[in-house]
């Protein structure tokens, strides 16, 4: 099976695997005990905190340990949510993950208000529609880095500097974004942020969410206290240990990894298009992650294209993985303008570490089969 869904997981690297093993192997202590044993466990974990701060470029203290990205952007928002009172407007984009979109639902059914921007037909949100919905009772935006489905990159910098000037806190989901491309926390003015190991390498069910520390943010995982009295729970120690080393190779490859993926993608792109002139590849005018590749197709449904490559030896997906085998198209293409049955055809195409210029070419030839198959 050539693998190419690295935007839904990435499989874990070697050298997470080994830290993960030999914590699993050596480490049986609690890190809240104070015995021998508990302090190894938490000499671990502070490793593992240290190292992921280091390549984050930040203070360890902003490091808050979670079970995704899910669990990051939920700490996120309701708990700035609950330490506002549940009262104010949050501003989103059209198009965020729907561990984004479910929870203000559920805020709004609290009494919040939400504010949706819009984005074009590239799938970017507009900074000056951002600065119009602004109010005196905005109480976060939260607008993502870097879209799971199309790879399209919004306009950072520019976010961070209407919400310093005005100020309001932002929350950005960079679960796509990091591991792909640098990101500088502090020179955006990012105030919460949230990263998931398993879409770059790391192991499943371990995300963090970084804080800034005078930021109020009340719990919503109640118990032990532990991080900091943030997030209460025994850590996921072996998870850590392995994001920590993920963290530390990252630090020292990432520039390269990206290079390489974006000499992938360009060799993935053309050949598609040489062989199949009509697909659109989504977002192809706006800066996009350099793994990332959303297209569409006439007289293609994405979900049986998917399933015919699947049976041919290749794995992608229709969109999200969290959406995939729904009936439903997703809500970017259709936030970015196409109509519904262009937008069930699209399909997504993520690379990754383990990617190869040989797995490409394999692919653009069963690629450019399974549609002329189908059609046929």
């Amino acid at each position: 099976m050539i693998y190419l869904d690295h935007n839904a997981s990435s499989p874990p690297r070697p050298e997470v695997i080994a830290a993960m093993l030999a914590t699993l192997q050596r480490i049986e202590g609690n890190p809240s005990s104070v015995h021998g044993p508990g302090r190894a466990a938490r000499h671990t974990l502070d490793d593992a905190r240290r190292a992921v701060a280091k390549w984050m470029q930040i203070h360890d203290n902003r490091i808050l340990f979670t079970s995704g990205g899910t669990e990051a952007n939920h700490l996120a928002l309701f708990g700035l949510a609950e330490a506002c009172h549940f009262s104010g407007r949050i501003i989103t984009s059209a198009i965020e993950h729907p561990s984004v979109l479910k929870p203000l639902e559920k805020l709004q059914q609290r009494g919040m208000h939400v504010t949706q921007l819009p984005v074009d037909g590239q799938g970017r949100i507009d900074p000056e529609a951002l600065h119009s919905a602004l109010t005196p009772d905005t109480r976060l935006v939260s607008i993502m880095a870097a879209n799971n489905e199309t790879g399209v990159l919004q306009p950072l910098a520019e976010i961070g500097a209407i919400c310093r000037a005005h100020p309001v806190p932002w929350h950005c989901d960079a679960t796509q974004w990091v591991g792909k491309l640098p990101l500088a926390v502090d020179a955006l003015g990012v105030d919460l942020l949230t990263l998931s190991a398993h879409k770059m390498g790391g192991p499943k069910g371990c995300g963090a969410l970084v804080v800034t520390p005078a930021l109020s943010l009340a719990p919503q995982l109640l118990g032990g206290g532990q991080e900091r009295g943030r997030r209460s729970g025994t850590e996921n120690l072996s998870g850590i240990a392995g994001f920590g080393a993920l963290a530390a190779r990252l630090s020292a490859t990432m520039d390269l990894e990206s290079q390489t993926m974006t000499a992938l993608q360009q060799r993935l792109e053309e050949g598609i298009l040489k062989t199949l002139p009509d697909a659109v590849i989504l977002g192809a005018g706006a800066a996009r992650l350099p793994n990332t590749t959303a297209l569409t197709l006439r007289r293609i449904d994405g979900e049986t294209l998917v399933m015919t490559l699947d049976l041919a030896g290749f794995a992608i997906s229709s969109g999200a993985a969290c959406s995939s085998g729904k009936n439903t198209p997703s809500h970017v293409p259709l936030a970015m303008g196409l109509d519904p049955e262009t937008s069930r055809s699209m399909v997504r195409i993520s690379l990754g570490w383990d990617t190869t210029e040989t797995a490409v070419d394999a692919f653009i030839s069963a690629f450019k089969r399974s549609v002329d198959r189908l059609r046929n």
